[in-house]
Formats: structure tokens, sequence, C-alpha cells
């Protein structure tokens, strides 16, 4: 990757450590998706919900939760039974779980994930067979190589409401969130149950907030909310916390939000 750092001010840089700080606590996860994969213990649960919760996160808060809890009614609470029992081969192709996401969409991404428990026994353990956490950008590595299972599990087709396809230019919100979560180990609202990505290597969830919050405090000069814009932004946060960038992800959520 070839990003320009910006220099980051003092009274910056403390904004971002207050504002992440003030929002990574446990009262933050009551309204945050997380919640769900937050519910379970065994590794395969926490991945399948973590996956399917992030796959659903555009729109309100709100109605992402209300959906997620949905997904999970649908799998009696039990996802990873659900998955390798193929309960959804079952489902009406067209039932709508949100938004433009239906029973179809679930249903091609289970098969793929099905596939990876089967022959790998987690995501994790695909993401050390694959060598993401050995790459520049470790969850675009993951996300290319996880389609190649999902595309082999139907019928070569691709399904850009699962995974973006445009891995050259997407910024991979929803998948950098859901690593997030599986990632970053300091006990607070992050679960940390991953070993196959280094939390150094992860790469800030970039949304419309988050990129007009980086851009009005200096951290980000490109206008798109794309894959080269999240490299640049997380290479500056970087200089301020090699060891855990994407902590600064609840400072670029926090900032213009109230308690």
């Amino acid at each position: 990757m070839n990003t320009p750092l910006l220099t980051v001010p003092s009274d910056i840089r403390e904004l971002l450590d207050s504002e992440a700080t003030r929002i990574n606590r446990e009262e933050f996860i009551g309204n945050d998706p997380v919640q769900f994969p937050r519910r379970f213990s065994r590794l395969e649960d926490i991945e399948t919900v973590s996956f399917l919760s992030a796959i659903i996160a555009w729109g309100r808060r709100p109605m992402i939760c209300r959906n997620a809890e949905r997904m999970l009614d649908l799998m009696e609470h039990e996802p990873y039974k659900y998955v390798m029992d193929e309960g959804y081969e079952d489902l009406d192709a067209d039932m709508n779980l949100h938004r433009t996401f239906f029973a179809r969409h679930f249903r091609y991404f289970l098969r793929g994930l099905r596939r990876i428990f089967r022959e790998y026994g987690s995501v994790d353990a695909f993401g050390a067979a694959v060598r993401a956490g050995e790459s520049e950008t470790p969850s675009w590595k993951l996300v290319e190589e996880m389609e190649k299972i999902m595309r082999d599990e139907n019928n070569g087709e691709n399904c850009s409401q699962c995974l973006p396809v445009n891995l050259d230019t997407t910024a991979l919100k929803r998948i950098n969130m859901a690593l997030r979560w599986l990632v970053r180990d300091d006990g607070i609202v992050d679960m940390g149950v991953w070993k196959s990505i280094p939390k150094s290597k992860l790469f800030i969830p970039l949304d419309v907030h988050a990129g007009n919050t980086a851009r009005n405090l200096g951290l980000l000069c490109r206008r798109a909310n794309d894959r080269k814009s999240v490299e640049a932004l997380t290479a500056t946060l970087r200089t301020l916390r090699p060891e855990d960038p994407v902590f600064y992800d609840y400072a670029l959520f926090g900032i213009g939000v109230g308690e």
C-alpha cells in the first residue's frame, strides 16, 4: 500500500482518545449489532452471528438490530447447528430479511459457511489456512478466499449482498466491522476470539459518518469512501496506536453522537 500519512495535531489526538474511551464501554453493546454474537460462547456460533449481523449492517441501527434478532429466531438461536443441518434450504427464497437482503442471499452465505466449517472447523482456522494475517490487507484477502468457497457452493455465482465483489475499490465496511468484533481483545465491547489476524492489521470500517468525521478532523483528504480512503485513514491512525489503530473507530463513530 502506498498511502500518504498525515500528521495528527495533539489536540485532535486528545479528542480521538477521549471519544474512543467514551464510546468503547459496556453500555454501547445493548444498542449495537455486536450484542448478537456476544450472546454465544462457542466460536462457530460467534462467527456465524458476527458475519450475518455485519452483512445486514446498513441503514438505521434499530432496524439492523431488529432484523438480526429475526435471523436468530429463524435459526432457533442455535446458529452453528442450523448451518450444519442446512435449515436454510427450506426457506422461501423471496422472504425479506433486511432491506434488499432476502432468504436467497442468507442461504447463499450459509452454504459457503457450512463448507468452511466442514473443511476447516472455523472461519478463524480458514483465515489461518489462507494466510490472511500475513497479507498487508487481511480483510480483503479473507474475503477474496471466502468468495471462492461461496461461488463453489452456489453454482459459480457471486452475491454482492453477502460479500462485495469489487475488491479493488470496496471499503469493505461490513466485514471490517465484523473483524473488529472478532479480533480486538480489550475485553470491553469487542470479543477477541480470533488468532489468525493481528489487531494491528485491522482496518477502519469506513461509512459515510466516519468518513465525514475523519475529513472534518483533517485525518482524511480523499472524498470517496473507498478502499484507498480506508487504507489512508487507517495508516494515519496507525501512527497514533500502531498495535491497535481500529480503537479509533469508536471515536469516529462517537464524535457528533451524544451519550
